[in-house]
């Protein structure tokens, strides 16, 4: 089944079986592999993405319910000369990341957050945050580079 959306700006077209996930599309079929796949059951946040600006967890989406909308990706928020979104870049200065698994999915919704809520203070954050686990980190780095990202959005 032909699915037509557009992904990271650019107009695509998924052929895929109707029972196909966002996240088996994205990874399989388009070879966008920034999205991680956790835990298949919309728990641990790490398969995040942007579609039409908001964050949704692509492992609870088939593909066929996102023709003609618009999916952003991690590949897709940095710009085209491959500069770091602000985001991004916060959560490398910050050291907001050990292994990096849940790192993607943590950018996004922080990206979603901050469009939203600009101002956003610690609990906003973390209230945020509770759908993406890291098994790593304290969430203390990660609080400060979506501050910190949130500051250079602006």
């Amino acid at each position: 089944m032909p699915v037509e959306l557009k992904v990271n700006g650019r107009a695509v077209t998924v052929d895929a079986p109707a029972h196909t996930l966002l996240v088996q599309a994205l990874r399989e079929n388009l070879r966008l592999t920034g999205t991680h796949v956790g835990c298949d059951t919309a728990q641990c946040g790490a398969c995040t993405v942007l579609i039409d600006g908001k964050a949704v967890k692509s492992c609870n989406v088939l593909v066929a319910q996102v023709a003609g909308r618009e999916v952003t990706t991690i590949e897709g928020l940095a710009a085209a000369d491959g500069t770091m979104h602000p985001m991004q870049a916060a959560f490398k200065e910050c050291h907001g990341l050990q292994c990096g698994f849940c790192t993607t999915g943590m950018v996004m919704s922080a990206v979603d957050l901050c469009q939203r809520q600009p101002k956003a203070d610690e609990h906003a954050i973390r209230e945020q945050l509770e759908g993406n686990l890291c098994r790593c980190t304290g969430y203390h780095n990660i609080v400060k580079a979506v501050q910190q990202g949130a500051a250079a959005m602006k």
